[in-house]
């Protein structure tokens, strides 16, 4: 039997995902995964290092990574109106933002490459684990924050403003939904694998949305004390059909921003394939 390793956050979106392959719900073909949890930015830091097979990665980190990972055609997260949001104690005048310190969740968290889109002359910024991030602020320690994930639904009822949506910022300036993370495959494993891995993320998630009562339970256990409303918030956002398949709009969006990052000479253009190549979903 092979053994995956497979990467992935205790966010309700991803563990809805993987429950279904995490216990295994569907026929896994001979393969046996082992599952490493952590935030995504450990994660990403982890694929830097080529340490896992298949991971969840930020669309950022995954552009730094393309010589030994392609992306899976399921499993990512992409949506509207789910972008990071630029939040704040007290009022803030954006045309002063570039004298700010601005605590983002990782340096290598697609947040942080919208941020620096947005704000290219932003300089002052904090490296905390996202869920620290409001209390940062509330403590003063920080200008700004960069939120993500649950903190989308929360920050509202700790006080916090909502500075600028960087989600609308994308759409209203590329009009494509917007690329969070993807599940990046080592290059090198074989391919039938690869696409056994891929078929199996897709059925994962159908089992979830057709029995979400019995994948709640490993959700909650891994969900930070999370109650059901925001659980379900979270995964309403954050997973849709473009978890299930990326199909043309969601690869498109992907290009979009490589493309973003080129123009602005972060990156070069790859000369690999960017997505996992063959029959993605039979």
């Amino acid at each position: 039997m092979k053994t995956i390793t497979i990467g992935i956050s205790p966010c309700p979106n991803d563990t809805f995902i993987f429950e279904g392959i995490y216990n295994q719900r569907i026929d896994l073909q001979g393969i046996k995964y082992e599952f490493i949890m952590g935030d995504v930015e450990e994660l990403n830091n982890m694929a830097m290092e080529g340490r896992l097979d298949v991971t969840k990665i930020s669309f950022n980190a995954f552009t730094k990574v393309l010589d030994q990972y392609e992306l899976l055609h399921s499993g990512s997260a992409l949506g509207r109106n789910c972008g990071p949001l630029l939040i704040s104690k007290v009022p803030i005048d954006l045309n002063s933002i570039n004298h700010l310190t601005v605590a983002i969740p990782g340096k290598n968290t697609t947040a942080n490459l919208l941020l620096t889109i947005a704000y290219p002359h932003l300089q002052k910024k904090k490296e905390m684990i996202f869920h620290e991030i409001e209390d940062a602020l509330l403590n003063e320690e920080v200008d700004l924050g960069l939120i993500i994930h649950e903190n989308r639904f929360t920050y509202h009822g700790k006080g916090l403003k909502k500075v600028r949506d960087l989600g609308e910022y994308w759409e209203e300036t590329y009009h494509h939904p917007i690329p969070l993370g993807g599940i990046a495959v080592k290059r090198d494993l074989d391919a039938e694998i690869k696409q056994i891995i891929n078929r199996s993320i897709k059925l994962s998630i159908e089992y979830a949305f057709a029995h979400p009562d019995i994948v709640k339970p490993w959700i909650k256990e891994h969900s930070q004390e999370m109650d059901n409303e925001v659980i379900d918030q979270h995964i309403g956002l954050y997973v849709n059909e473009f978890s299930i398949d990326l199909g043309n709009e969601g690869r498109k969006a992907v290009k979009t921003l490589i493309q973003a990052m080129v123009d602005r000479e972060i990156m070069k253009y790859p000369e690999k394939n960017i997505f996992l190549e063959g029959n993605q979903t039979a």
